[in-house]
């Protein structure tokens, strides 16, 4: 009885709100689009829309219709474009998508090595969740959820794949730079900057500013890492990164990394997946590489902390 073009028609009707953008979108005439619908109402004995002068609104029933497309079109999609890839002789298409913004190089180094081994599957990283990571997962539009923190969910598994520390960076010449450990109440005259990310999942106001009652003089978002870190060796303020990512700088010299509280903000990161779908070979295959990058890069990371001033 539904069949997935009514699917499509309710998805698009929803999104566009009118009879002619949708069928636009569709390439459908209006009439067709109409007729379509109005066979399902009649087999359905229920009104799935209504008009509201131009506008669309759908009904109770309608909506229950474009929740279940919402939830099989990525689906159909997702398996047409593995199909599409089986039958031009690829093995198929990794889908990355990160809720951490400064792990974008960390990646690569996993990245690189897979693709070398794995000539015939194409990998996509896809950095922009304002949606959230999990929703995506859910919705097959990634196959991989790269997060710091993970939602334990009964439908999706985690993996922890890398440890690292996240710590206060500031310019090798601040007041600070001398001390073994920051407390909050240090920060309070400090301009921070962060990543544009609601203050309640950054670890520094999380973990660290916001249980102690603390704050800072001034927040100031900034998009890129690079810009972060250019701004903090001029001076103009701290930030909080993974050790890591400071230390491959190429201004590690003019930065000065401190631990944030006695224990520090100990952070993993998880790869996480679908549990009830089949993996390809090769998503296995990337985490397991995912965490020998994450072991080594850990070792090596742990020497060099302890020799930063």
């Amino acid at each position: 009885m539904i069949e997935r073009q009514h699917l499509r028609i309710v998805h698009f009707l929803y999104h566009h709100g009118t009879l002619t953008e949708a069928a636009n979108a569709l390439h459908l005439t209006q009439s067709a689009l109409s007729h379509a619908m109005k066979k399902l109402e009649q087999q359905t004995g229920v009104a799935l829309w209504r008009k509201d002068g131009r506008r669309i609104q759908l009904t109770q029933a309608g909506l229950a219709l474009y929740q279940l497309a919402s939830r099989l079109l990525p689906q159909f999609e997702h398996t047409e474009n593995q199909l599409r890839h089986i039958a031009t002789g690829k093995q198929g298409a990794l889908r990355i998508g990160m809720e951490c913004h400064p792990c974008y190089q960390w990646l690569l180094k996993v990245v690189s090595p897979f693709l070398k081994q794995f000539p015939d599957v194409d990998v996509d990283v896809r950095q922009a969740f304002a949606f959230g990571g999990l929703h995506a997962l859910h919705n097959y539009d990634i196959d991989l959820l790269l997060t710091p923190d993970p939602l334990f969910l009964k439908s999706v598994s985690y993996t922890p794949v890398f440890e690292y520390e996240q710590v206060l960076v500031l310019p090798a010449t601040h007041t600070l730079a001398s001390h073994e450990v920051i407390s909050p109440t240090e920060l309070s005259n400090e301009t921070l900057f962060t990543y544009p990310v609601e203050p309640s999942r950054l670890d520094i106001f999380s973990h660290f500013l916001t249980p102690a009652g603390g704050s800072v003089r001034r927040h100031k978002t900034l998009e890129t890492t690079e810009m972060l870190l250019q701004m903090i060796a001029a001076g103009r303020g701290v930030t909080a990164l993974p050790h890591w990512l400071v230390e491959e700088s190429s201004l590690a010299d003019q930065l000065c990394c401190k631990r944030l509280g006695e224990k520090g903000i100990q952070k993993k990161l998880f790869l996480g997946v679908r549990n009830q779908d089949e993996q390809p070979a090769y998503l296995e295959d990337f985490i397991a590489l995912a965490r020998l990058v994450g072991k080594h890069k850990k070792s090596a990371d742990n020497s060099a902390v302890t020799q930063r001033p």
